[in-house]
């Protein structure tokens, strides 16, 4: 059994950057807000899906049942498991989660490898105000939180072994930014593993259509899904990374619509844009039209 090593906020896991460069910025996350709320109300049902990771779940072996609530929490432990494969998780390793969101992803790693310097970065402070309150260290660990930007990494030049990024690259404001940060705080031979929504090269083109800036900010916030496949093996040839695992798990997210219609049938939610957004997101899903995949890239030594 491994016992709790140190507090999570007592030692910084890689060199800062001087503080001033840091900047505020205005986050519009309205899933999240609600989420928060419901956290806060001590909502059960919300705890437990979503109270230690917020994102999509991966089953090894789908089915068209609706999951149970530890099923779905289960899958999405399993999503971060699979994200951090294709980073090449390992003992005695440093790691920095960007898109931290509520440290599900670094407690998964804290209670499954030892010896490791793990820290998470998230733009929305109240997100890393619940991280720091229910991610504590174990088995020689050690971890830290900091607000900040993906595209303005506050950390020194080669800081990391492994850089994740689960399930959020689609909020940053530019990706290719986030991959050269990514290579900076990389040392030689560290991999960058991350979790994205893929077009079908079909529909690559509506994704570009530009809404009026009061229609581009929906339940899930803003977010770009125009990088198809081949975007990103571009994108990894133009940041000097190679590409080591590209894997579309599509199938194996599939139950989480199932899950989340019922969920929000029992929560009463009532909000028409999270509804049709979620809807939307399923049928193309289920067509084959926007997929999910895993990414894994390695920074040459």
């Amino acid at each position: 059994m491994k016992t709790p090593h140190e507090p999570n906020h007592v030692a910084h896991t890689a060199p800062l950057l001087p503080a001033e460069t840091k900047k505020a910025v205005a986050v519009q996350l309205p899933y999240f807000d609600d989420l928060l709320v419901l956290l806060a109300q001590g909502n059960e049902a919300i705890n437990h899906s979503f109270g230690r990771h917020v994102h999509w779940g991966y089953w090894p072996q789908p089915t068209a049942e609706l999951p149970a609530t530890a099923d779905f929490a289960q899958a999405a432990e399993n999503l971060s498991q699979q994200v951090c494969l294709a980073g090449n998780i390992a003992n005695n390793r440093s790691v920095l989660d960007v898109g931290c969101g509520f440290g599900g992803t670094l407690a998964h790693i804290n209670e499954n490898y030892t010896g490791m310097t793990l820290t998470g970065l998230n733009i929305d402070e109240r997100q890393l105000a619940r991280a720091r309150a229910t991610v504590s260290p174990q088995g020689g660990n050690r971890i830290d939180f900091h607000q900040g930007n993906a595209c303005a990494l506050p950390f020194s030049d080669q800081s990391f072994d492994i850089v994740l990024a689960v399930e959020c690259i689609f909020h940053f404001p530019d990706r290719r930014q986030f991959f050269t940060e990514a290579y900076r705080v990389l040392k030689p031979g560290g991999t960058l593993a991350l979790s994205d929504f893929i077009p079908h090269p079909a529909i690559a083109p509506l994704t570009k259509i530009k809404l009026p800036e009061s229609l581009s900010i929906g339940f899930y916030g803003k977010c770009n899904v125009q990088y198809t496949a081949k975007h990103y093996r571009n994108l990894a040839t133009q940041t000097r990374f190679n590409l080591t695992t590209e894997r579309d798990i599509t199938n194996n997210t599939l139950p989480t619509y199932t899950y989340l219609r019922w969920l929000a049938h029992q929560q009463s939610v009532t909000s028409r844009i999270a509804r049709l957004e979620t809807i939307t997101l399923e049928c193309l899903s289920r067509l084959k039209l926007l997929n999910y995949y895993i990414y894994g890239f390695q920074k040459p030594f």
